[in-house]
């Protein structure tokens, strides 16, 4: 990156609007105390757009005094960063011109020769008007649309030198082109329209069936599929079923753990296996019943006694 200086000529002060302070007071109050030097760079943003589109000397001065940072450290930031312009920048456009691969294989350079013929011989440097401004960057992200530039905060994409000297009229005399494609191809579709999947019939709900009709091999209707064997009505005598095959469970037959243990201290495992050895399983709102009258009555309520002590008597 080329060394970056502030402009020669500076204005002899700088002071936020009224508007702008309310904004940047409530922007630094987004960061904890002792934390707001956080907040030089959209502070240092705000103060170049108030300023035009550049960034001054003492606009850095106030922004480091404002966040309680060396003069040194917002001056770093301002000419790291290619976001802030060092200079004054074109009124109506300034304009960036990509000049990384993409861009240089589809004709950038002579953008850039737009550039020097139409506002002036070197970067960074006003029109005769004072209109326009321009620098070369790299990738501004339209690769598959270039050559491009961007001007303010809109891409202007799939330019020639011809389609580009009219845009620059268009800013000229204040009606400039929408921004995007200038070739009226959507987002970065294909150039000159798509070229696959273009068969209307693949939209227009006509091919619907017709795989059946090729495979057929007729043009006509597709053959009926067969209709599986059926199964014999009795499994040969020899047939077992496989041994890992596991027996069918109702739904119904299965008891929660939790259930089964409070039924079995209560004293009604008797009654369970009763139930379950005569084929018909438990239902869940069965086993809530026994569940519910063994915690209300206890074993007494299946016909159990109680367990007889040590010390009792025969």
């Amino acid at each position: 990156m080329a060394v970056r200086r502030l402009h020669p000529d500076q204005p002899a002060h700088f002071a936020f609007t009224p508007e702008n302070m309310a904004w940047v007071t409530a922007t630094i109050s987004k960061y904890p105390p002792g934390k707001q030097a956080s907040a030089v760079i959209p502070v240092l943003w705000r103060a170049q757009e108030q300023i035009g589109g550049w960034i001054t000397e003492p606009a850095i001065r106030a922004v480091a005094e404002l966040l309680g940072m060396a003069h040194i450290r917002v001056l770093e930031i301002a000419t790291f960063y290619t976001m802030f312009q060092l200079s004054p920048i074109g009124s109506k456009a300034h304009v960036q011109v990509c000049g990384t691969t993409p861009c240089m294989l589809r004709g950038s350079k002579d953008l850039v020769k737009v550039c020097r013929s139409r506002i002036a011989e070197e970067a960074f440097h006003l029109s005769a008007d004072g209109a326009f401004s321009w620098e070369e960057v790299e990738c501004l992200g339209s690769c598959a649309n270039a050559p491009m530039v961007q001007i303010g905060a809109d891409t202007y994409e799939d330019l020639t030198t011809e389609i580009f000297e009219a845009l620059l009229e268009g800013f000229a005399k204040g009606t400039p082109p929408l921004p995007g494609s200038q070739i009226g191809r959507t987002a970065s579709c294909p150039d000159g329209g798509p070229t696959t999947l273009s068969d209307p019939s693949l939209y227009d709900g006509s091919r619907i069936g017709q795989w059946q009709k090729r495979l057929a091999g007729t043009g006509g209707a597709a053959p009926a599929t067969p209709a599986a064997p059926a199964a014999p009505s009795t499994p040969p005598a020899s047939s077992a079923p496989p041994a890992s095959a596991a027996p069918a469970t109702d739904a119904k037959s299965f008891v929660h753990p939790a259930a089964l243990a409070a039924m079995a201290n209560a004293g009604v495992v008797k009654e369970l296996e009763e139930r379950s050895s005569g084929g018909k399983p438990l239902s869940a709102s069965e086993l809530a019943q026994f569940a519910e009258k063994a915690r209300r009555d206890g074993p007494a309520a299946f016909g159990a006694r109680p367990a007889a002590s040590d010390n009792s008597q025969g």
